[in-house]
């Protein structure tokens, strides 16, 4: 896969993220905020089970061999999908995305600069950093009423 069809793909990705909060908040309406994200992540299961069974190249066994802390990424996702559930309504889907991005940035940065759970260390400059004090200032900007 070329870099461009995975930087194409990635923004589809932040084009969902933004959406699903909402998506998410709309059905807590009718369910309950735990309740829409069970049914979010149920949905989710099931559409990934149907893209292993078609196209899944790996092995699930190998998930005996894996540390306990490699199993929490559903555990963060359930607090992240479940938290937006509870914010969106109150706070907005753009407050929400900005307070998201910014979070997202300084533990970007973080596990970059020390090269976090075996990822490659991407050394922290003043100019990540200049773009980081910018896009925290846009959040700021973007969370003000």
């Amino acid at each position: 896969m070329s870099n461009m069809i995975l930087v194409v793909l990635m923004a589809c990705g932040g084009l969902a993220v933004a959406i699903q909060p909402s998506i998410n908040a709309r059905l807590a309406q009718k369910v309950g905020s735990y309740e829409s994200s069970l049914i979010s992540f149920a949905v989710g299961t099931v559409a990934m089970l149907i893209i292993v069974m078609i196209a899944g190249r790996g092995n699930m066994r190998g998930v005996s061999a894996v540390s306990w802390w490699e199993l929490t990424g559903g555990l963060l996702g359930a607090y992240f999908v479940t938290m937006t559930i509870v914010a969106v309504p109150r706070l907005g889907t753009l407050s929400v995305m900005s307070i998201i991005i910014a979070g997202q940035l300084i533990t970007g940065a973080l596990l970059d600069q020390f090269g976090a759970f075996g990822m490659r260390q991407v050394p922290f400059t003043s100019v990540r950093g200049v773009g980081i004090l910018l896009l925290f200032i846009g959040a700021g900007l973007v969370i003000r009423r």
